[in-house]
């Protein structure tokens, strides 16, 4: 590298050290793994409504500064709409995964999704290349990721596989990170994680964009743990959202709507609110009146809201139901996100609020007559 690469790279570890994102053994680590290796020439940067093809001089700035670069379109196929599906995660989001899953000398890490390599080199100049596995499904970014990790000087173990199953040959590890949205923890990690051993993934539902997880495995095969704040990462394939049933327009209403757009953003009540509501979809976007949100549920359901205006169309409804939900919301105390956790047992993820014996009940039929 040249000294001008050094130096952003330097200034980037910098940064993260002086955030409190990593402590001296991290620092060192940082220090010794340039980010720049692991990207390919051909990158991208995700702007608000596209992926813009980065120059030379772009590239080597992005790689530099706190922000994910994309390394794959479309699955890596050609031709198609330019929708970003891996990248080099933002440094700053890696530092926390990575400060949250407490490893120590000896541990042995499951990492899935090995995308350009990078945390997989990470971790590598911290354990030891021969205590580090890494999972990538697609076969592409796969060979990629090995070859820029040979070339650094480090031979984890890698997989080209189902991510979401996990590693089951190589278990038991002390510790899982995924690098790609969930929209449930599998059961392959508990199974394949020691008592006592940490998972750290980031979670993304139908009522929210994404949130880091870390749980603690329990002795009777559960796991459970808090939320850590924001995480946008791109879903794992099998993890993606589905479509929900087309809307009817004829079967529009309006009105006035009582709850604010910021409200309903926060992550504190989208955590509470998509528990309650399973199914609904939200999404949001800027624009000229302010941001406008909106919300689906599969049965046709729908609402739209803008500058205090809501649209609402098919069967029930659906913004008036989110007005409710936020109402018990408030009763709880407005609790912000880190009050929330998870627990995975055999039957699946509970959300709880403040304690896991406080499991969040879905409401019932939370569409149907009320």
């Amino acid at each position: 590298m040249t000294t001008a690469q050094l130096g952003g790279h330097a200034a980037l570890v910098q940064q993260l050290h002086e955030r409190g994102l990593l402590d001296d053994t991290w620092r060192a680590v940082w220090d010794a793994v340039p980010r720049e290796p692991f990207i390919p020439a051909r990158a991208w940067r995700q702007d608000a409504d596209h992926c813009a093809l980065l120059t030379s001089p772009e590239r080597l700035a992005l790689i530099h500064s706190d922000e994910p670069v994309v390394i794959q379109l479309d699955d890596g196929t050609e031709g198609g709409p330019g929708i970003a599906t891996s990248s080099n995660s933002q440094p700053s989001m890696v530092a926390h995964s990575l400060r949250l899953l407490g490893v120590e000398n000896g541990a042995r890490v499951l990492e899935i999704g090995t995308a350009s390599g990078y945390v997989a080199a990470l971790l590598s100049e911290r354990l030891g290349a021969e205590l580090v596995f890494s999972v990538e499904l697609d076969p592409a970014l796969a060979a990629r990721a090995k070859a820029a990790l040979h070339a650094a000087g480090y031979r984890p173990n890698l997989c080209c596989g189902d991510g979401e199953e996990g590693w089951p040959e190589a278990a038991p590890f002390d510790a899982v990170i995924v690098t790609c949205a969930l929209r449930h923890i599998p059961r392959a990690y508990v199974d394949q994680v020691q008592p006592g051993g940490i998972i750290v993934a980031p979670l993304a539902r139908e009522f929210w964009s994404g949130t880091l997880v870390q749980l603690t495995v329990q002795c009777d095969g559960t796991a459970t743990g808090r939320f850590h704040g924001d995480a946008s990462y791109m879903p794992m394939r099998a993890h993606r959202a589905v479509e929900g049933a087309p809307v009817d327009s004829r079967t529009a209403r309006t009105r006035r709507a009582v709850l604010a757009m910021p409200a309903i953003l926060h992550l504190g009540f989208a955590l509470y609110a998509g528990t309650r509501l399973p199914g609904v979809r939200l999404w949001h976007s800027a624009g000229p009146a302010g941001t406008q949100v909106w919300v689906q549920h599969p049965d046709g359901s729908a609402a739209t809201a803008v500058a205090g205006d809501v649209w609402e169309y098919g069967p029930c409804d659906l913004w008036a139901e989110i007005e409710r939900t936020y109402r018990d919301y408030v009763a709880l105390g407005s609790p912000d996100p880190d009050q929330f956790g998870l627990t995975v047992s055999a039957d699946g993820d509970h959300m709880w609020l403040r304690s896991p014996e406080h499991v969040i009940a879905p409401t019932l039929d939370p569409l149907g007559s009320r």
